[in-house]
């Protein structure tokens, strides 16, 4: 890769009289924008070198030709030290595509703490104020990622950096968090018992749609989702705010929806009956509907119509097209995929309610507490642009995504097995098909509208969830690839 950029990032800093809220102020601390800059500097080689191996860097194959930082903000000064960063990211190769920008929480330190682990440190900065210290990923530091949650608490404000609460009960700034080890495009602290904090790592500018949804739900008083505690963001120029994390209420009684379905597949191998998760997918379909009827209450929203299907048609064969470029096992079957989308523009679907969705809804976003089932993620999908995810849909299209979510997790019934098991394959077939039913039969009883009333919607919204699996899977867990393209098989014969 070249040289990375040396282009200077908007710095950001208390004066170095003030006692306010930067941070513990070390003997020789340099709190000036040029020691941030020679920190930032320091660090863009290291970066470089441990950006592409992170679950959520999202320009995997593509060679990075230069690094650009953005805004860089010191947020504790001393040892330990605390630098947000935004950095953009230039791609090379024969189709560099669009930069990104990214966000970073790097911390420094003389030595490395222990409940960072190797895999979180950058390396040793060579020469300058900064020789010889460790940088490395500060999600992964309790005590680093508490100062977060202070900033929070009180609302700080660090030139285009601003942290925000919500009206209500003070929040506690003197509990650290922990790390998730959960495997997401994004990075979650969880602070005790009490909150979680998501930090967006791929920047846009502008409101991310799990803020702006969360926040509507919240203020309707909707209690399907973790209650918005507080967010901070930052201007970037000339582009309205951008969300950088969002700390929510935090679900500690609660069972995951994925670990549920697989345990109860898990049990089909031993036991044809192991229990009724039907019920639970009913539930989870009248939960999904509650929290359509609200958005559509509190959100903007529109109708199709002829001119708005053949739109929505059109983007899904673009997505088809670019996904056949990057899987070229999908080229066989896109006669028949285009095929569903030109039915889908013959439907007669004038009137249908377009309105605000989930956007990437599966059984991982949802969590059965003892009150009932919460969503959670608002985000999208995060291979879609903002704006496009900011968009009115049909509501449909989450539903489509949940279908396809049970079908994901009756196919771990499969997974190991020697040879195709014809048992096994009709225990797996059946969960899912019994699944599906219920969860739209419960979708359907808690208000929304009746999948079965849509057929020609309903598939090309599912093969449109399906294309985005298998471009995902195959670039992130080439493993899981057969579960997608199994489902593509399925829906191109289905015409």
């Amino acid at each position: 890769m070249s040289e990375p950029s040396r282009s200077r990032a908007h710095l950001h800093r208390e004066p170095s009289d003030a006692p306010g809220p930067v941070g513990t102020r070390a003997p020789g601390a340099r709190r000036t924008a040029a020691g941030v800059s020679e920190l930032v500097q320091a660090a863009l080689p290291l970066i470089a070198e441990w950006l592409p191996t992170q679950r959520w860097y999202a320009g995997k194959g593509r060679p990075i030709a230069a690094l650009t930082p953005v805004v860089g903000t010191p947020l504790q000064v001393g040892d330990p030290a605390l630098l947000h960063l935004l950095l953009r990211v230039e791609h090379g190769g024969a189709a560099p595509g669009p930069d990104d920008v990214y966000q970073l929480l790097l911390g420094v330190r003389s030595e490395r703490p222990a409940p960072v682990g190797p895999t979180a440190v950058l390396g040793r900065l060579a020469g300058g104020t900064y020789d010889g210290a460790v940088l490395y990923d500060a999600v992964h530091d309790p005590e680093l990622t508490g100062r977060l949650l202070e900033h929070l608490a009180t609302g700080d404000r660090f030139g285009p950096l601003s942290f925000r609460r919500t009206p209500g009960p003070g929040l506690p700034g003197n509990l650290p968090g922990r790390a998730s080890t959960a495997e997401q495009s994004n990075s979650s602290v969880i602070y005790d018992t009490s909150f979680i904090l998501k930090l967006f790592r791929r920047i846009s500018p502008g409101t991310n749609p799990d803020l702006e949804l969360s926040l509507a739900l919240s203020r309707a008083g909707s209690t399907r989702i973790p209650r918005v505690a507080a967010w901070f963001e930052c201007r970037l120029e000339r582009s309205e705010p951008a969300t950088l994390g969002l700390l929510q209420h935090y679900l500690a009684d609660a069972e995951d929806g994925w670990e549920l379905a697989l345990d109860q597949v898990a049990r089909l191998k031993g036991d044809p009956s192991p229990g009724n998760f039907a019920i639970e997918a009913h539930r989870l379909g009248r939960a999904t509907a509650e929290v359509h009827r609200v958005l559509a209450r509190t959100m903007p929203t529109a109708r199709l119509d002829r001119a708005r299907t053949g739109e929505l048609a059109a983007a899904m064969a673009d997505r088809l097209d670019s996904a056949v470029t990057a899987v070229p096992g999908l080229l066989r079957y896109r006669s028949a995929l285009r095929g569903a989308f030109r039915q889908l523009t013959e439907a007669d679907l004038d009137g249908l309610p377009l309105q605000r969705v989930h956007g990437d809804l599966h059984l991982g976003q949802a969590m059965r507490t003892p009150q009932g089932w919460v969503l959670l993620d608002f985000e999208g999908e995060p291979a879609k642009p903002l704006a496009e995810r900011r968009l009115p849909q049909p509501a449909l299209r989450d539903v489509a995504a949940m279908l396809r979510s049970f079908d994901y997790a009756a196919a771990h019934l499969l997974a190991g097995a020697p040879g195709q098991d014809p048992e096994l394959a009709h225990l797996a077939s059946a969960w899912a098909a019994r699944n599906r039913a219920a969860y739209c039969a419960g979708y359907t009883a808690g208000g929304g509208a009746d999948p079965a009333g849509a057929p020609e919607l309903m598939r090309a919204l599912e093969i449109d969830k399906a294309v985005y699996e298998v471009v995902y899977e195959a670039r992130h867990r080439p493993g899981w690839l057969p579960i997608p393209l199994a489902a593509i098989n399925r829906l191109a014969d289905s015409a």
